[in-house]
């Protein structure tokens, strides 16, 4: 579970918080109560779920397709037409 600290305390002692962010853990900022801000670690890369790798992969798929324009470019005349 992630830290949470104050907007305050966060900007008196940022390099505290920074050096616990380079060990791995993940620091909340709020103001007023709220979550405004996290800190992580720069090389941590978030897992993807099954459901965001298949959106990936249907993604890069229609991509290498390309995308169908109706089989012909449309003029300069018709594409200024008003």
């Amino acid at each position: 579970m992630p830290q949470e600290i104050s907007l305050r305390e966060a900007n008196r002692y940022l390099s505290r918080y920074v050096r616990l962010v380079e060990q791995g853990e993940e620091v909340v900022i709020t103001r007023w109560g709220k979550p405004v801000a996290r800190l992580v670690p720069v090389t941590r890369r978030r897992a993807l779920g099954p459901e965001r790798l298949a959106a990936l992969e249907r993604s890069r798929r229609r991509m290498e397709r390309g995308a169908d324009l109706g089989g012909r470019m449309p003029g300069r005349d018709e594409l200024h037409e008003r």
